[in-house]
């Protein structure tokens, strides 16, 4: 192996090119283009030079417009500038030609240019046997990519098999190669010919192995190219020479199957129109293709819609009334607002564009009312569940562009029911909330305006349907989470908690019948009386509908079915005695039920989405600085109820037989029980300022009295909602008392008047009329004095599971 010898150039300073994305070998001639100022300045200076030399050197990042020593290869090539050619652009075009290696000594970065000392590497050659062997492989490997990559032209096979030097020949085939710079440069960087050149052929036979590759996966994806149109032009042919023998065969299989069904669905307008586009591309399609299973979707779809399938109209309002009067017993004031409506569209031959909406807590038949509105109409029925709808193609549909595509909720429905005009409950409408998928409360607006419903689009069905003849029925369960477009578009119809006695009703006429007989029993193997249902309303249900007695009876029915399958009885009579063998302990006790008066306890009443409820307002003083603190997850509004009540009677102390410096010594700490329900609102106002008062001189409030209303600073006590539920839940409080604001007169009329006989309903317009209810047979002065503490509750308050969601003290 000879030895490589370096000429001495260090004396002389040589221009410098960096280079991006190049390297130019020894004895190559190469094509530049420069465009920086530096590099154009040292073009100039290497033409000014006898021998016309310059170094060229890539540099380590190509993305570096102003590069430094550390930026550059520490080896380059020394060139000659054989041509230049200045460009309009301000480029330079020049044909370089490389002479050697050589090792950069020294940079010098002047202002217009680079300069370079540099030495000169000079290799021997080397004439031996395996050199001659490595040089015949590289050049059969060289010829075998020629002809494998087919990018190269075969000429040059004859230039390289020519060489018979191992430097030059790995130069050269490094050249040839698509490397990335780094290869190139440790090629360039490589001193030994022989070393060079064996790093070249690992190269070479990387990329033969890469280029092999490459023609299989050409060659896979040409057979099955050449298959698909194979079959596509066979398929063509067929379908030609089906055209030229006019046969019948047409009219068979799948394509005249769906011409069929369309003809019979009675498609109209634009979806006729893109029902036949679609099966023009399905004809013409693979039948195993995905696509064209998307099209079978799409068509099954279209043609299972009630285009031209309607109900018959039948509205008999003495036939209406006997069916709503057979299924729900009272709601007086709903059915005749539901037969108005059905008068209504019994005279209009004109679509009205009335949405009844029916508000109230759950399992007061809200459902059922809009099943028996539909089978008044002689209409189908189906109910759409909003509950958690947070996506607005859950209403328009999703595009068939999606995978797993599919048509929106209401879409469904109409093709669920098999009528274009059916009667659509949109139950838990309040429940849809809006999130980054879009706002379905807004997608419903189009579905609930009739000037935009007849043209309803779908996404999924890209075509028109018409909703002007659908009956659309919402039910919500509180009115506070829906938008007020939407709410605009409704017209509401309160539906309140059942009384006890209407609850008893319902329990004998419909439960209890609809129970036995679903469990198998008879009459006579069950016996409840009419106490024995009171009592377990009282004691194992407090709900404002009657789901939870449904259940309660159930589990009656099943027991009951149980001894008789055991043989133990053939008869069950319930009595009031024995309903804690069948049922356990009592569940719902009395909190309100007290044996004497009650210092700083007074009783409020409240509204939930379920009903009505009662809540203590506790309140106690402590030796202290005047720090009032408020308990029980109160919010906003009901912190500030609690401050304007403080601030009441402070400012008259005096004449409530007060000690005006109260404040001053003592603490007062405010909690409504049951911590973990939020609690808000401004009618607990009252009972808030008789509870301060009853803590504050010690002075008992009168036993079975609930209050509710919103007070000023001045004492007034103002309107508040939900009068009726807050009255129901007092009468099942067993309150015989109830103190309400005057100007809630005009409510009276929604309360039943066996509600009205059992309770004791007190208007009051001021604070002075509260407490000379409330503090009944004592005097203002006597507030100062000390009486004993009245009997406590009989037994802890207990709350029904159902009212469990936060408390409005509206």
């Amino acid at each position: 192996m000879g030895r490589s010898h370096m000429a001495d150039l260090s004396s002389t300073l040589f221009p410098l090119i960096p280079l991006r994305d190049v390297v130019v070998f020894p004895q190559m001639v190469t094509p530049l283009f420069v465009s920086r100022p530096k590099s154009i300045a040292a073009l100039e200076q290497a033409l000014l030079r006898d021998d016309r030399l310059i170094v060229l050197v890539a540099q380590k990042d190509p993305e570096c417009e102003e590069p430094h020593r550390e930026d550059i290869y520490q080896i380059g090539t020394l060139a000659e500038v054989m041509q230049m050619l200045k460009l309009p652009d301000g480029t330079v075009k020049v044909l370089v030609e490389g002479s050697s290696r050589v090792n950069i000594d020294e940079i010098l970065e002047e202002a217009e240019s680079f300069q370079a000392r540099v030495t000169e590497q000079e290799e021997s050659i080397v004439d031996d046997a395996q050199t001659k062997t490595l040089i015949r492989l590289a050049v059969e490997k060289f010829e075998q990519f020629v002809k494998s990559t087919k990018k190269i032209n075969p000429e040059s096979l004859l230039a390289v098999s020519g060489i018979g030097q191992p430097g030059r020949l790995a130069d050269i085939i490094a050249t040839y190669l698509g490397l990335e710079v780094s290869e190139r440069q440790k090629c360039l960087e490589i001193f030994d010919s022989t070393e060079r050149l064996e790093y070249v052929s690992q190269l070479l036979s990387r990329e033969l192995e890469l280029a092999d590759l490459e023609q299989q996966i050409h060659d896979r994806v040409r057979f099955n190219l050449e298959k698909t149109q194979r079959e596509y032009y066979l398929r063509e042919k067929m379908r030609i020479i089906q055209d030229e023998l006019n046969s019948d065969s047409e009219q068979t299989g799948e394509i005249a199957e769906y011409k069929r069904k369309i003809a019979d669905s009675k498609i109209y307008g634009v979806a006729l129109e893109r029902a036949q586009k679609e099966l023009q591309r399905l004809e013409k399609m693979m039948p195993q293709s995905a696509e064209a299973a998307v099209i079978r979707t799409y068509l099954d779809t279209l043609v299972s819609l009630p285009w031209g399938n309607r109900s018959r109209d039948v509205i008999d309002l003495k036939q209406a009334d006997k069916i709503l009067a057979q299924d729900h017993y009272g709601l007086d004031k709903v059915k005749e607002r539901i037969l108005e409506y059905l008068a209504v569209r019994k005279l209009s031959k004109k679509p009205q564009g009335t949405i009844l909406c029916l508000v109230g807590p759950p399992g007061v038949g809200k459902t059922s009312l809009v099943k028996s509105i539909a089978k008044a109409m002689n209409r189908e029925f189906a109910r759409i569940s909003l509950g958690g709808v947070n996506d607005e193609s859950e209403i328009r549909g999703h595009r068939r562009t999606y995978i797993g595509a599919m048509p929106g909720r209401i879409i469904q429905a109409i093709k669920q029911s098999g009528t274009k005009n059916p009667v659509i409950l949109l139950d838990e409408i309040e429940k849809m909330t809006r999130s980054y998928q879009g706002d379905p409360t807004a997608a419903m607006l189009e579905v609930l305006d009739p000037d935009q419903n007849e043209n309803f689009t779908d996404h999924y069905l890209d075509a028109p349907f018409s909703l002007s003849e659908v009956v659309f029925v919402a039910t919500a369960n509180a009115l506070d989470y829906i938008p007020r477009p939407l709410y605009d578009r409704l017209e509401i119809i309160p539906v309140s908690g059942y009384t006890e006695e209407e609850k008893l009703a319902i329990a004998e006429q419909h439960i209890l019948p609809k129970l036995i007989e679903r469990h198998g029993i008879n009459t006579k193997q069950l016996k409840i009386p009419s106490a024995t249902l009171r009592k377990i309303i009282q004691e194992y249900t407090r709900e404002a509908g009657v789901r939870s007695l449904e259940r309660t009876l159930a589990t009656v029915c099943r027991k009951v079915a149980t001894e008789v399958v055991r043989r133990k009885s053939t008869t069950v009579r319930l009595t009031p005695q024995l309903i804690s063998k069948y049922l356990g302990p009592a569940k719902i006790l009395r909190d309100n039920e007290v044996k004497g008066p009650q210092v700083g306890i007074v009783t409020g009443l409240a509204w939930t989405e379920v009903g009505g409820e009662t809540l203590s307002v506790e309140v106690n003083t402590m030796p202290g600085k005047g720090k009032m603190q408020l308990t029980g997850q109160l919010g906003d509004v009901m912190k500030e109820s609690a401050q304007a009540a403080f601030s009441y009677i402070r400012s008259h102390a005096e004449s409530l037989g007060i000690d005006p410096n109260f404040q001053d010594t003592h603490d007062i700490h405010v909690h409504i029980p049951e911590g973990a329900i939020p609690k808000d609102g401004p009618s607990a106002g009252i009972a808030l300022s008789i509870a301060l008062i009853s803590a504050i001189s010690k002075r008992p409030v009168r036993a079975s009295l609930a209050m509710t209303g919103e007070i000023t600073l001045r004492g007034r006590v103002l309107p508040i909602g939900g009068l009726k539920e807050k009255v129901l839940a007092a009468l099942r409080a067993g309150i015989k008392t109830v103190l309400f604001p005057r100007a809630n007169e005009k409510d009276l009329h929604d309360i039943p008047d066996y509600v009205k006989k059992n309770v004791q309903l007190i208007p009051v317009a001021h604070l002075d009329e509260v407490f000379s209810i409330a503090f009944k047979g004592q005097t203002k002065t006597s507030m100062g004095s000390k009486s004993t503490r009245g009997t406590r509750l009989a037994t802890r308050s207990t709350r029904s599971k159902q009212s469990a969601g936060p408390i409005r003290l509206s």
